[in-house]
């Protein structure tokens, strides 16, 4: 039976784990990555695309660990999209540079003095009235609107500038077809058996399975569902967050384009949040009530509606608390990570590649391809089979 050694094995192929198995091959690392679905995996593509540097998190009128944790990722993302970053993004699409916030009510006026604060000042400005996008310039639009410096982009685009480069070392398995051997081992029914000094699983909620799998019960996971709206129709391209009372946006909307080239908004924040259980119908009925609330002079008449559920993978935290960071467990060789957001995704390969070098030296001696097919990439979420209403 063939057997074939390698330095480092990533299982997951979503953003993150492109990221890491490019890193690692930089730094000479004989490494592979293997994908039970498709690249983009289930999370990756379902995100909104938001590389953000906390501020959002940081609408309670204080930086929070979660803001300062993640503060430096949208410069990384942008010298990697320019071509001079650590990874060539340069073929990705931006859908925009700059994101709005907009704020209705009694929440205006306490934004505005912490938006004008030393520590805001690099990353939001106030937008004056004459520069208004069509969608606020109704007479009925009378909070406050803010622009915000970090950019959204198109996620799958991402994922084939990551994964094009890669392709050659990414393969597709069933996960029926994998054996525990113990000591960093396993068999590939049909293919031999993988020996690899380390071991990262980076699979999101897969990880569950992959740890079980293992035999292990450490580290712990946690879900916190979405259910995210969907809508589309006559709709200008929109990339924004309507603020709420908490340190998440009462709603978030990002912009696609489906097969026919409609405009798609796509609904995040704390609607997607509330809508965990409803049926189709509820959560479309929630949408658009939420939609009529924050955007009152907007009609939504010859639109259709879907949703889409999604659960976000992480750590598990006390009382189930989001992470302010991105997250990996080493043990035994083995790096048990989750991001726990899109943009800090080159932080945690960062970390992984920390811990690599203190353990190996790159072998940088490839071991013949492997006889599997390589996955294709996801379908944006929008242009998959689903029922619109």
């Amino acid at each position: 039976m063939n057997t074939r050694q390698y330095d480092l094995v990533i299982f997951g192929g979503g953003i993150a784990g492109l990221w890491a198995l490019a890193r690692a091959r930089q730094a000479g690392y004989n490494a592979i990555l293997l994908e039970t679905h498709t690249v983009g995996g289930v999370q990756s593509i379902a995100s909104q695309g938001i590389i953000h540097g906390g501020t959002k998190y940081a609408l309670t009128g204080k930086l929070t660990g979660a803001a300062q944790a993640i503060g430096e990722m949208p410069g990384i993302w942008r010298d990697c999209l320019q071509g001079k970053g650590e990874i060539d993004l340069s073929a990705a699409t931006v859908l925009t540079e700059n994101q709005l916030l907009w704020s209705t009510g009694s929440l205006a006026s306490g934004m505005a003095g912490f938006f004008a604060g030393k520590v805001m000042q690099s990353r939001m400005q106030t937008v004056e009235k004459n520069g208004y996008p069509d969608l606020f310039r109704s007479g009925g639009f009378t909070g406050s609107l803010y622009q915000l410096a970090e950019p959204v982009l198109d996620t799958r685009s991402v994922m084939q500038a990551l994964y094009e480069p890669l392709q050659d070392v990414c393969y597709q398995i069933a996960m029926s077809d994998l054996v525990w051997l113990g000591d960093n081992s396993f068999e590939i029914n049909g293919v031999g058996i993988i020996k690899s000094h380390h071991i990262a699983l980076m699979a999101g909620a897969g990880n569950e399975a992959l740890l079980h799998a293992m035999g292990r019960d450490k580290p712990k996971m946690q879900r916190r569902p979405l259910q995210m709206v969907m809508l589309r129709g006559d709709l200008p391209e929109t990339y924004a967050h309507c603020l709420g009372a908490s340190a998440n946006p009462r709603l978030t909307i990002t912009s696609g384009r489906d097969a026919d080239n409609q405009v798609v908004w796509y609904l995040g924040g704390q609607v997607a949040e509330n809508g965990v259980g409803l049926g189709l119908h509820d959560q479309v009925a929630a949408g658009r009530k939420e939609l009529a609330e924050v955007l009152p002079w907007i009609d939504f008449a010859n639109t259709e509606w879907t949703t889409l559920n999604i659960d976000r993978a992480e750590p598990l935290m006390p009382g189930g608390k989001r992470p302010d960071d991105c997250f990996i467990d080493s043990r035994d060789r083995i790096h048990t990570c989750w991001p726990t957001k899109l943009a800090f995704a080159p932080r945690l390969a960062k970390l992984l590649i920390e811990q690599l070098k203190g353990a190996i030296s790159p072998s940088g001696e490839p071991s013949g391809q492997l006889p599997l097919p390589p996955p294709d990439i996801s379908a944006q979420p929008w242009n998959e089979d689903r029922t619109w209403i």
